[in-house]
């Protein structure tokens, strides 16, 4: 059985190649998903996406399967139950920001409907198409991820810079990043 051609970042396991083929630069218009990596996003801030993924499922589990309207009421008790955790990344500052994250993320459903609608509106509600021949020229900021990532922080948002911004723009499909020859552009 012939290898499926993938982009290089995702080779070193099976399941990087499974989020890589299933997950991965696929448009996601659902809050729940974009909370979802909002939060693994910026718990990944300083480390390697694989980590996070190693640890995702045990992320769900500690922060109630990122039920956002949950975590944005967490107690001073729940949180320092996170913070013994040994499942998940034990940053207290991640920690405390996964809590203000989620009242900020509802601000902007109050504001825009839904949170979909203003990320979305980024990109006009659709992916930006890049056609990257390698992992080279596949930036880890852009100017939209500054913008982007400005405008959550003025909004209440911490560990959204625009490295973590742009690698959920990746991650949600908002910006389509995988190489030219990979599989899945032509999927």
């Amino acid at each position: 059985m012939e290898e499926k051609i993938r982009c290089g970042w995702c080779l070193s396991s099976d399941l990087y190649k499974e989020y890589h083929d299933q997950e991965w630069g696929t448009p996601v218009y659902d809050d729940a998903t974009l909370f979802e990596f909002l939060i693994l996003e910026t718990f990944q801030a300083g480390l390697s996406w694989i980590t996070i993924l190693n640890k995702r499922e045990n992320f769900r589990k500690a922060f109630d399967a990122f039920d956002y309207k949950k975590i944005a009421n967490y107690s001073e008790d729940k949180i320092q139950e996170l913070l013994l955790d040994s499942g998940i990344i034990r940053n207290k500052l991640k920690v405390r920001s996964a809590v203000s994250n989620a009242q900020a993320f509802i601000k902007i459903q109050e504001e825009f409907e839904t949170f979909s609608k203003y990320i979305w509106d980024f990109t006009d509600g659709k992916p930006i198409e890049n056609n990257p021949k390698s992992l080279k020229e596949i930036p880890a900021t852009t100017p939209l991820s500054d913008k982007i990532s400005k405008d959550l922080k003025k909004r209440g948002f911490k560990f959204v810079g625009s490295t973590v911004i742009y690698a959920h723009m990746q991650a949600t499909g908002m910006v389509n990043d995988h190489i030219e020859d990979c599989w899945t552009k032509r999927k």
